[in-house]
């Protein structure tokens, strides 16, 4: 059914209606007015505890927002997405990451195939190759057991596995090293081989097609590389595939039998529950996989049942859709308060960006707001001494998600509370600042002469006022990762519902592909060049000059 357009309905000109009578309210003062505000804004569910209350909001306005989002059809398109039904219309395609991590024995069947059966038969094959490989019983060519793990994949099929490995490290198997190649740069690949043994190392080639184009370059890079030691026959000891592209796979001299498919309702970013997941379960085992896989779910069945106004993704993506259309917050910085989190922000970029940076609708008509944020950050304490200082006094207002663990996986002593220290007073000081007359009286009880005061008070000022949400975990497990992806995801899934944009294409990666094979022909010679603006000519004349000088 077509959307009306956003700004024309009831719902949303109630928003900004709403927005007109409390803008002017500042954090301080909301705070001071509702002394139960951090009980009332906070909630928790599979494992996750979001407090909310640092945002610039009212019940009020939770309350209208929820109503946005039924006016929308978030209700009927969740349930749209649980059912299979392909909601993923410019592709055809059904939307099913949350089938890859429904239980065993449960059923979900989608045009007459019981799709968690499915799902299940090639975990069952991820457990017993992933066993063989951890225990010590999969061999080289050379009879020597696997110590490194090379993942060779790109967007989705590199930035989750590698996120996911680095943030379950201290569940990882101690003789597999993992290591990660997505680049088409080949440093990328360069750096890895140099660390590598290839009678002990194991490639995961990640392509659902088998033809993504850095990905076949970089795997067929290893495959040389690998056939400097070892002959064709040797291969298949050491090269798997995760794809559906069974030919291809074994014309590369992968066998059959270690080609872990997918499917076509697997999008990318919502792809490291499946198969393309095989280096997490590589490295912490497929039982502490299986515990990621089921976090994932809780939070899945919270999704889909809470009330609206008592679900965690649903809050945090109305949340996220108040800063965004009514406070002009053009950006979203991440900040995990975690080091094995630290690439985080980067799936949340391609997670976020990638399924909402549209600007039409899912009937192709302009939306008439502005959708995605930008979204970036890094680790606490880290970001600290970097950027925090715009966020704080900079003249753009960008809202913070703060995510920390209460319980460290580490025994030094002194670091976690230091380190829970930093994330809540950095929470509270975005929230509250320093007013003038606060900094005044205390560089006047300092001693200092009022020119000095004077000179001072401007620069030290903290306008505060700047919205947050914090995010706790007990302790980063599999478990509570899985639960913690999936928040986000669902999140993304929302604000996409509210958009009316189709959060599961991805249309804008494809230009640029297009023109670089274009281009790549003409580097190398095989194509007479084409009529580019002058810069792109300038710079492929460079580029070619430079070929004579490598």
């Amino acid at each position: 059914m077509r959307q009306p357009a956003l700004t024309t309905t009831a719902a949303y000109q109630a928003l900004a209606a709403h927005h007109i009578d409390i803008q002017d309210k500042t954090l301080r003062q909301l705070f001071a007015a509702e002394p139960q505000r951090f009980a009332d804004m906070s909630l928790d569910a599979a494992g996750l505890y979001l407090d909310y209350s640092k945002n610039r909001l009212t019940a009020d306005t939770i309350a209208l927002l929820a109503n946005l989002a039924r006016t929308r059809g978030l209700v009927q398109r969740r349930d749209a997405m649980f059912a299979g039904e392909k909601i993923n219309t410019t592709e055809g395609r059904a939307v099913l990451h949350t089938a890859l991590r429904m239980p065993r024995g449960k059923e979900l069947n989608v045009a007459g195939q019981d799709v968690a059966a499915d799902v299940h038969a090639v975990l069952d094959r991820v457990r017993v190759f992933t066993d063989k490989v951890r225990n010590g019983s999969w061999l080289g060519h050379n009879g020597k057991a696997i110590t490194d793990i090379v993942n060779i994949g790109i967007g989705g099929s590199d930035l989750g596995p590698k996120m996911a490995c680095l943030a379950l490290r201290s569940y990882a198997h101690p003789r597999l090293k993992m290591h990660f190649v997505s680049n088409v740069d080949g440093h990328d690949l360069d750096a890895v081989l140099a660390q590598v043994n290839p009678d002990s190392t194991l490639f995961i080639i990640a392509s659902k097609t088998f033809t993504t184009a850095e990905t076949m370059l970089n795997a067929q890079t290893a495959r040389s590389w690998f056939l400097q030691h070892g002959t064709e026959a040797a291969l298949a000891k050491h090269f798997v595939a995760v794809s559906t592209n069974t030919q291809a796979v074994t014309a590369f001299g992968i066998d059959a039998d270690n080609m872990f498919p997918f499917w076509d309702w697997v999008g990318g970013r919502y792809s490291v529950w499946s198969a393309i997941g095989l280096p997490v379960a590589l490295a912490v085992g497929f039982g502490y996989f299986s515990d990621f896989l089921a976090g994932a779910h809780e939070l899945d069945e919270h999704f889909r049942i809470a009330p609206l106004e008592q679900n965690l993704p649903v809050l945090l993506a109305l949340i996220g859709f108040w800063n965004r259309q009514f406070l002009g917050c053009a950006s979203l910085s991440i900040a995990p308060y975690h080091q094995d989190l630290n690439r985080f922000p980067a799936y949340l970029q391609q997670l976020d960006m990638e399924s909402n940076g549209k600007r039409v609708t899912r009937n192709g008509a302009p939306v008439d707001t502005p959708t995605c944020p930008v979204v970036w950050g890094e680790c606490g304490t880290n970001a600290q001494h970097a950027y925090f200082q715009l966020l704080h006094q900079g003249s753009d207002i960008v809202p913070m998600d703060f995510i920390a663990a209460l319980r460290p996986t580490h025994d030094h002593p002194g670091h976690h509370d230091a380190l829970l220290a930093n994330c809540f007073a950095q929470s509270e000081a975005f929230m509250t600042g320093k007013t003038e007359d606060e900094v005044r009286a205390e560089l006047k009880a300092q001693g200092l002469p009022a020119a000095q005061i004077d000179e001072l008070a401007p620069h030290k000022t903290f306008p505060g006022n700047r919205p947050s949400n914090t995010i706790l975990v007990d302790v980063l497990s599999p478990a509570a990762l899985g639960a913690l992806i999936a928040l986000y995801e669902h999140k993304t899934f929302v604000q996409g519902v509210l958009w009316d944009v189709n959060s599961f294409d991805q249309w804008g990666v494809e230009l640029g592909k297009v023109l670089a094979k274009n281009i790549q022909s003409e580097l190398t010679g095989e194509a007479q060049p084409a009529r580019h603006d002058s810069s792109t000519n300038g710079l492929i004349a460079l580029a070619k000059a430079a070929q004579n000088l490598r």
